[in-house]
């Protein structure tokens, strides 16, 4: 059975908890438990939304009474019979995979300097640590279609700024404690810019508006400047 403890947030939310801090493992169980519960389409849930440690379900008032019992039955069912829980504790995942294309270095990478002296390695070096790993979205948040990606080798954990910068360019690739991320539109923020993307984001004309969604494994590609012009003229 999955180990978890539903807590009440108001009479049309439910809090799912998981454990607590960012954990890889954890996240993972919060995800499963996530898609279990949109794919059994228990009656009155109107919204799940997935963070560190724990799931969010908002749901219609008047079908709240039957649901905590419902969600408890649903999620230590798909457990056991190794739906998408189980398939979780195997270690296999339907998330979807996406490939960020990013420019390293130059003016879109004003904080690469201080990673790299932190790291203790070359330019080169922090580059290919940065974009051969495999993330998982853990959640969006701060922004509508912000990632937090989980995942960062350790080398590469860095503190945010003490100083957080006023305008971040849209596109921008950071860092920030023992995650990355990637900001969808010029916003303030204090993590370290180490790369830009071209890609968009978040598009609320689009369907859906965000292009990652929780749980998706993402990989970073590094390109140079030239490719970056080109993909962010054809609106990559």
């Amino acid at each position: 059975m999955m180990d978890f403890a539903i807590e009440p947030l108001a009479e049309d939310a439910l809090l799912l908890r998981f454990g607590d801090g960012i954990d890889m493992d954890i996240s993972a169980r919060v995800h499963a438990a996530a898609r279990a519960l949109r794919s059994a389409h228990l009656p009155g849930i109107i919204d799940i939304a997935p963070a560190y440690a724990t799931l969010l379900v908002r749901f219609d008032w008047r079908d709240g009474d039957a649901l905590p019992e419902a969600i408890t039955k649903t999620l230590d069912r798909g457990f056991r019979q190794g739906g998408e829980l189980g398939a979780t504790a195997s270690g296999k995942s339907p998330a979807q995979h996406v490939e960020i294309p990013v420019c390293y270095g130059g003016e879109y990478s004003p904080d690469l300097d201080a990673i790299v002296q932190r790291a203790g390695m070359t330019p080169d070096q922090v580059i290919a640590c940065h974009s051969t790993a495999t993330y998982t979205v853990a959640m969006l948040g701060f922004a509508p279609g912000f990632p937090y990606l989980l995942g960062l080798d350790q080398a590469l954990h860095a503190p945010r700024r003490a100083h957080p910068r006023t305008r971040v360019p849209a596109g921008s690739v950071a860092i920030g404690g023992a995650q990355t991320g990637i900001y969808p539109r010029e916003l303030p923020g204090g993590w370290n810019l180490i790369g830009r993307t071209p890609l968009v984001l978040f598009d609320p004309k689009h369907e859906p508006p965000c292009l990652l969604a929780p749980g998706d494994r993402v990989r970073f590609r590094a390109i140079d400047a030239d490719e970056f012009r080109q993909l962010a003229e054809r609106g990559a």
